[in-house]
């Protein structure tokens, strides 16, 4: 899908997925509004895009896991006039550790971003979507969408409300302009692993995924109108599975496969 004249806004992208949809967007021809925390590698990331790809690029240092980051990236965009026709909801992080052993101040960081400002994002920029008869909307969920996984209690929880989420909305703008999908990835090739304090198991270590396939499935997915998609064959295979397994042991496996921390 050509996408010169549009612009992007994506969350997350100083690293990761996030700079794998970065530039594949800009390759299709989308100006950029890049988002994380860490400015410097915005910077460079941006002056990549504009050299290898003759595109608009603008970078927004802000902290997603504040509650008030939501309002204030609206107001950078759209609220000054820059209209966003594309979404990418892609900034997250888990902790891999006991619920009770994990400070608060962290976990509610964590349900911030990866629930609160996601969804916020979701409702400001959707409207201006509707009101201009065109728009997309990525939300990057996990495969922990699909089962409860110990030690990643409230990160697989609020990534099955992105999922959940994004797939009811996807439902009720039926019949709109706007398309909306969930990208849920498996194991990739990313910084999470060092984030969230997780040793790879071999199997995981095995089963990684480059970020750049999995932007790519992202995108096939977000403009061929799917609402859902998990990212290789192997993770949608699982996914599926887990519907005929008993839910204890679903959770016991999970588990395994996840192993300890680092």
């Amino acid at each position: 899908m050509e996408l010169r004249g549009r612009t992007a806004l994506v969350t997350g992208a100083s690293s990761g997925i996030g700079v794998a949809l970065a530039r594949q967007l800009a390759a299709r021809g989308a100006s950029l509004v890049l988002t994380a925390r860490r400015k410097d590698r915005l910077d460079a990331l941006a002056e990549e895009l504009r050299t290898a790809h003759g595109v608009d690029v603008t970078t927004v240092a802000l902290d997603l896991g504040r509650p008030t980051a939501p309002l204030a990236l609206y107001e950078a965009t759209e609220g000054a006039g820059q209209a966003v026709d594309i979404l990418v909801n892609n900034a997250g992080f888990g902790t891999q550790e006991r619920f009770d052993r994990i400070p608060w101040d962290k976990s509610a960081e964590q349900i911030q971003l990866n629930i609160v400002s996601l969804t916020e994002l979701t409702r400001r920029f959707l409207v201006p979507m509707l009101e201009r008869g065109r728009g997309h909307i990525l939300n990057v969920a996990s495969i922990g969408a699909y089962m409860p996984v110990p030690f990643f209690a409230t990160y697989a929880a609020g990534k099955a409300y992105v999922r959940n989420f994004t797939e009811a909305l996807a439902s009720e703008l039926a019949g709109t302009p706007v398309r909306v999908c969930c990208l849920c990835p498996g194991g990739t090739r990313t910084e999470f692993l060092d984030v969230a304090g997780q040793k790879a198991t071999w199997l995981v270590d095995r089963a990684l995924m480059s970020p750049e396939r999995c932007a790519r499935i992202g995108l096939r997915a977000l403009f061929g109108r799917r609402r859902n998609i998990v990212a290789g064959f192997l993770y949608s295979f699982l996914c599926w599975s887990v519907r005929f397994v008993p839910r204890r042991l679903v959770v016991w496996l999970a588990g395994l496969v996840m192993g300890k921390r680092a």
